[in-house]
């Protein structure tokens, strides 16, 4: 059996693909603080651009499950009436 060269670049780039989905991890950082309250990403986290250690605040919110902690002082963080 013979493969033209077309079938053979549409076989490996599908192989390429599929395997690089099937590997494909979901991001682990999360704007979600920084929606909430309109604060930047070095409120969280000791580098202003984001990502790395977390300051204190930032350990705080990971461990409220991604929320921003009751009676934090954080501007929108009360909750929604």
């Amino acid at each position: 059996m013979t493969v033209s060269a077309r079938k053979a670049t549409i076989i490996v780039c599908n192989t390429i693909g599929g395997i690089w989905l099937a590997t494909a991890q979901p991001a682990a950082a999360t704007q979600q603080f920084a929606t909430q309250t309109g604060e930047t990403c070095g409120q969280c986290h000791v580098s202003a651009k984001g990502a790395g250690p977390l300051t204190p605040e930032g350990q705080a919110f990971k461990a409220n499950g991604n929320k921003a902690p009751a009676g934090s002082s954080a501007p929108g963080a009360a909750t929604p009436k």
